[in-house]
């Protein structure tokens, strides 16, 4: 197995399914969870950053990921790690030292250098325990190799194909198993068709992103944290869907359960979402709210809610609905995020994270079987 094939959750996770092959020399940046701190530094640098900043976050954050995604660009080699502004613009890259000290000091030497030459406002020195700024990304960390995962969802081999029952579910035949994407597409069909569920009609493509980041579709995933199956669900989700233990990895019984947890996110953030963005041109509109709800699933609805409605925290949610004509769904979901770095456990991991699940989509809907499905457009 390849030993960087695993789910973004590893950043924060550590997935049992894999180990590296070495120790690179990674510096503090490799600490991307979100679990950041607020010391006096490089979120005095966040906090002033005017909310217009945001303008193209969303697609250059994708950039550098794409990059780690499919060790290119500038990740070409592992060995390197690149930095970027508070808009997530690229600003340069430096090769790895021997150490971590070594890594750091010439993180910290290029971030001086930028700022003299005027490509950075600011700069802050990082250390072993403090994130510096410009903020700075290691090539070599765990991550999906998408094309293998793309394989198994699509069920291109047949170990990865799926057939069972599960509640009132029935899908398949041993003797004609069907893929990961024919089983979510049957369960969303069946669900909404009993009205269980009432999700935004392009959820189910940005589903299928999760299972490929969350587990690179491998059935039989499990996390350190004891987070289990292909959408790598807590011991409390689980729970809450009345799952058995002899149930856990159960790929049907997985989706099913993720879609109800999706229905929960979305009933609870509604509310609180339609009173600061509801005036929004409806395609915006619903693009934003998936994209929260993303965030959601990999960081909790509550602290979503509080970037909508909290007094501090949603300063921004409120200078984007006021503005929103100058920013594209995808800077107002990661502007909330990013000028609120720091607090509430909110670290870059947020970001990555959803940034991560848009290019699977991405790169599920650039393959001959799904690139002309209704599934791939925006409803």
């Amino acid at each position: 197995m390849n030993s960087r094939f695993a789910s973004l959750r590893q950043l924060v996770l550590f997935f049992t399914l894999t180990t590296l092959a070495h120790t690179p020399a990674k510096a503090e940046e490799t600490q991307a969870d979100n679990n950041m701190a607020e010391p006096a530094g490089w979120t005095t640098i966040v906090r002033n950053s005017p909310y217009w900043v945001s303008q193209g976050v969303y697609t250059n954050i994708l950039t550098i990921r794409r990059w780690v995604l499919k060790e290119s660009g500038y990740c070409s080699s592992p060995e390197r790690h690149i930095l970027f502004d508070m808009r997530g613009q690229f600003l340069g890259w430096i090769s790895n030292g021997t150490t971590s000290a070594a890594t750091q000091k010439r993180l910290n030497e290029t971030r001086q250098a930028l700022h003299a030459k005027g490509q950075a406002d600011e700069w802050i020195a990082g250390d072993a325990n403090t994130n510096g700024y410009p903020f700075a990304l290691a090539c070599d960390q765990p991550h999906v190799n998408l094309e293998l995962a793309v394989g198994r969802y699509l069920g291109a081999r047949g170990q990865d194909r799926v057939w069972g029952a599960w509640d009132d579910l029935s899908f398949a035949t041993r003797e004609q198993p069907g893929s990961l994407h024919d089983a979510l597409m049957y369960i969303v069909q069946h669900r909404s068709e009993q009205k269980r569920y009432t999700l935004p009609a392009v959820l189910p493509k940005y589903l299928a992103g999760q299972i490929l980041i969350e587990s690179g579709g491998q059935a039989r995933a499990h996390s350190r944290a004891n987070a289990k199956g292909i959408l790598q669900l807590s011991p409390a989700a689980l729970k809450d869907c009345e799952i058995k233990p002899q149930n856990y990895w159960h790929r049907l019984a997985q989706i099913d359960c993720a879609l109800r947890l999706m229905q929960q996110n979305a009933r609870n953030l509604e509310p609180a979402f339609d009173e600061r963005f509801g005036h929004l041109p409806e395609d915006k509109r619903n693009e934003l709210f998936v994209l929260l709800l993303i965030q959601a699933y990999h960081g909790g609805a509550g602290r979503v809610q509080a970037l909508l409605d909290n007094e501090i925290l949603a300063k921004p949610a409120k200078y984007f609905a006021a503005n929103h004509e100058r920013f594209t769904a995808g800077d107002i979901a990661f502007g909330m995020v990013f000028h609120n770095l720091g607090r509430d456990r909110l670290g870059l991991a947020s970001l990555y994270y959803v940034a991560d699940v848009q290019l699977a989509t991405e790169a599920l809907c650039r393959t001959p079987t799904l690139e002309s499905e209704e599934f791939c457009a925006w409803k």
